[in-house]
């Protein structure tokens, strides 16, 4: 009689967080189809759960109203007698992306109308790094969590203070963040984020090769990177957005108390409400 398995975690075996973009906004202008995107991710994913019995990923679907658990390869409904593979990212992950896109779509519809170019990547972190909160609290014994966030859309200015919130959250937690960027321009906020996390930032050059730049940079776990020479950041873009008009500044006025950051001079802090003097001068950001 052979005794169960004991549930014991490598320091090679990884749990995955997948912010997945599917800004209607963006895929609708964007030259790759969103078909074919997704194709490449979910070999991507079937690679990442090949690799080890025990790798876990949970895929979080990122739109412009609202944010949401579509996969997680832990769950008992995703599992059945075979081990779990492309047929079961294909029947789960993706029913469950249409029904997302679909309530996605109609919360947008329920709000002002007006096009929204970016995406709740603010939501999508701190989802991400709630459920890794629940696995560290689970116990000593768990997979080596990351964050890996593919996305399309441009930044959204309004979002700066979540973002940097969740990204110094993640630098506590030491979370890396990892970022593969596919839009037109790069994101300075996921160039922050996998260079504050210490997480890997890359913008494909060519997306009809997409798999394999996901297999070969983003598909190391975390204690084989330290043997690679990895895709480092260059060029990070450190510019703040400005708490009044929400707009990326070069040059602005920084609250001495709460450090909010403003394009403009004010007589009062519209965070903490202190009041500035008159000999208050503008900063370099």
């Amino acid at each position: 009689m052979t005794s169960a398995p004991s549930k014991l975690y490598a320091d090679d075996v990884s749990l995955l967080v997948v912010s997945l973009d599917t800004n209607p906004f963006f895929w609708s202008t964007f030259s790759f189809p969103f078909s074919e995107f997704i194709s490449h991710v979910l070999a991507f994913f079937n690679s990442i759960l090949l690799l080890s019995q025990l790798n876990q990923i949970v895929v979080i679907a990122t739109g412009c109203n609202s944010c949401s658990y579509i996969y997680d390869s832990s769950s008992d409904s995703n599992h059945s007698s075979e081990a779990v593979g492309m047929p079961a990212l294909y029947s789960n992950l993706l029913q469950k992306l249409e029904e997302f896109v679909a309530k996605d779509e109609q919360l947008g519809k329920a709000q002002t109308p007006g096009a929204i170019a970016s995406s709740l990547l603010s939501g999508s972190l701190s989802m991400a790094l709630c459920y890794i909160q629940r696995i560290f609290r689970s116990g000593p014994l768990h997979p080596q969590p990351r964050i890996l966030c593919l996305q399309g859309s441009p930044d959204g200015p309004e979002q700066y203070v979540a973002v940097m919130n969740a990204i110094f959250s993640a630098q506590r937690s030491t979370v890396p963040i990892d970022s593969c960027f596919i839009g037109s321009n790069n994101s300075a906020f996921l160039q922050q984020a996998s260079y504050i996390t210490g997480g890997i930032y890359y913008r494909p050059p060519q997306l009809d090769g997409l798999f394999q730049y996901l297999s070969m940079v983003f598909a190391t776990d975390l204690h084989s990177r330290a043997f690679l020479r990895l895709p480092k950041s260059v060029g990070v873009d450190f510019r703040a957005s400005c708490f009044c008009h929400k707009q990326t500044i070069d040059m602005g006025y920084v609250c001495s108390v709460c450090l909010s950051i403003f394009c403009e001079h004010h007589q009062k802090c519209s965070t903490c409400g202190s009041v500035f003097g008159q000999s208050q001068s503008a900063a370099n950001l």
